[in-house]
């Protein structure tokens, strides 16, 4: 489980965070999501520690983070898994390399055992095979399955997803969809995923935190998004035609 407690962060004295507070379960999908500019990737850089916001507390298990000591920091981050927007892969490595990065910089795991999950991982996502090949061999939709093995290959107790959807077609981006649900109920990790895509909050959102200009305006289900008296958050909903036509 992940809480956040009165997340505040300000970039030149524009406040992009304003006071954020919310509870991540073991086990769930969670989404936060917003239009651009909202706040979602800096939450997200924040309880990474990629951020420092100006107050708050991101405690994992009962750990806050924040506050540690940096060989503690170090420990923890060891615990968590990353798909960052694009996939952020390195072009000079191959696919098995790519995968392998997390375990040569932070283990000490023997070279067989490393090829071993590596396989392992790249099986889960769909890409027996694919290890030789570069970056630049592969589609987008298989750089972001890859980018996931990668995210999975420490065995994260904590799995964070920034925009897994971006630049992929429908049909690509509901088996991304499907794969991170897939491995959020098989690992029954904790999984926040940042995104806009309203097919994502209806299909794999068991929680969902809508912001709206640095403000937390809505915490629900995707059951419940659909019924929200909340302009905002029904602007932002219904802003597809799609789904216009299923408010009725």
């Amino acid at each position: 489980m992940i809480e956040i407690k009165n997340i505040s962060k300000a970039f030149k004295g524009k406040v992009v965070l304003d006071d954020i507070s919310g509870v991540f379960k073991k086990g769930e999908t969670s989404l936060v999501i917003g239009a651009s500019g909202t706040g979602k990737s800096v939450l997200l850089k924040c309880m990474l520690d990629l951020v420092e916001p100006e107050k708050g507390e991101v405690i994992y298990d009962g750990r806050e983070f924040l506050g540690m000591e940096e060989k503690d920091r170090k420990n923890l981050r060891r615990e968590m898994g990353v798909l960052f927007q694009g996939g952020a892969l390195f072009d000079s490595k191959n696919v098995q390399d790519n995968v392998k990065f997390p375990l040569d910089m932070l283990t000490n795991m023997p070279e067989s055992e490393k090829r071993d999950r590596v396989e392992f991982c790249l099986h889960k996502v769909g890409l027996d095979g694919v290890g030789p090949k570069m970056p630049s061999e592969i589609s987008g939709g298989m750089k972001k399955r890859v980018g996931i093995a990668r995210a999975i290959v420490l065995n994260p107790k904590y799995l964070f997803c920034d925009e897994p959807n971006s630049g992929l077609d429908p049909l690509t981006s509901i088996k991304i969809d499907e794969l991170i649900k897939e491995i959020t109920d098989d690992f029954d990790i904790t999984t926040v995923v940042i995104t806009h895509d309203m097919n994502s909050v209806l299909t794999i959102g068991d929680k969902i935190m809508f912001l709206y200009k640095g403000k937390k305006l809505w915490e629900g289900d995707s059951k419940s998004i659909l019924k929200s008296d909340i302009k905002e958050l029904d602007e932002f909903v219904f802003s597809n035609q799609a789904l216009k036509q299923l408010r009725g």
